[in-house]
């Protein structure tokens, strides 16, 4: 299956998903589960896998992008503040202050180039983690051929095989459609978060740095983003408009349709730089029962 394959179906509530999934299934024209089950709990076992490395690779993205956004603080109120530094002995070098000054806005000018880099990151690890969530379907290949195949989109022929084995058990206890369900509510928490990050990015990026002009939300800060918001469902086609940002079970945040660059407190900076890092979205507990759970039931210990 196409790694592009749009896996938006994941936020859906869990009866549009059982809909999307079991309208074709046929028992009639199906293989047998002697035949499906060892493929489908291979795929299992690689989509899980992937899901695992994943969020190990959003905690690195995470790190990073904390001590980048430091840095970009840190350049920026030594700007604002360099009026009141004392420089002791080099004091009387000729324009310390100015060359000072602009070593640090070049070295925010940088950072900010960091940050959007690590952001783009990010998404594609979620778009990843999407992809992964909407691949974990077994289905049945060249079906009246003597050799049975398998793949993970249905068959080109149009034979009714809804990839899930009729609902039987995959392992021992739980069927495709609970493994996508734990699947489902996974990303959905790092999209959200993901949303999160970008508000802060917007903030971090939008800081007054001279001649340089501020992102607002509606802009896409990097060419094809879009296009990868899209694929963890933050954006619509339709309607031509990013998903705004909310915390779980919340109401979205009203976003500002124009932004300039603006200079923001040190108090209000060490708010930004504690929510990169606290991960509010992300319900760590949960996510742990949720590896727990997939990884006992197929066997594979993941953390």
């Amino acid at each position: 299956m196409s790694e592009e394959t749009n896996p938006s179906v994941l936020l859906s509530t869990p009866s549009s998903l059982e809909s999307k999934f079991r309208s074709l299934y046929s028992p009639e024209t199906t293989s047998t589960p002697r035949q499906w089950r060892p493929a489908a709990q291979r795929n299992l076992r690689n989509r899980w896998s992937n899901l695992a490395q994943y969020r190990k690779d959003w905690s690195t993205h995470l790190e990073k992008g904390l001590k980048i956004a430091n840095s970009l603080v840190n350049n920026y109120l030594s700007q604002r503040y360099i009026k009141g530094w004392e420089f002791g002995v080099v004091s009387d070098m000729p324009d310390i202050r100015k060359k000072t000054c602009q070593k640090l806005y070049k070295n925010q000018i940088l950072d900010r180039s960091k940050l959007l880099h690590c952001y783009k990151d990010m998404v594609a690890t979620t778009v990843k983690m999407f992809q992964a969530a909407a691949l974990m379907r077994c289905f049945t290949k060249g079906i009246g051929s003597p050799i049975v195949k398998f793949d993970f989109c249905p068959d080109e022929n149009g034979h009714n095989d809804d990839g899930d084995g009729g609902g039987i058990k995959v392992f021992r206890f739980l069927s495709i459609s609970s493994f996508e369900k734990l699947a489902a509510e996974l990303v959905e928490m790092f999209a959200l978060e993901l949303n999160l990050k970008r508000l802060l990015v917007v903030e971090f990026l939008s800081i007054d740095c001279g001649e340089l002009t501020g992102p607002c939300w509606s802009d896409e800060l990097y060419s094809g983003e879009f296009d990868d918001l899209y694929l963890c469902c933050l954006y619509s086609k339709e309607t031509n408009k990013l998903k705004n940002p909310k915390m779980k079970e919340g109401q979205e945040t009203d976003m500002p349709v124009k932004r300039t660059n603006h200079q923001l407190d040190r108090d209000v900076l060490e708010v930004y730089q504690t929510t990169w890092l606290a991960e509010v979205n992300i319900d760590t507990c949960r996510l742990e029962e949720i590896f727990s759970e997939a990884g006992e039931e197929i066997q594979v210990k993941f953390f």
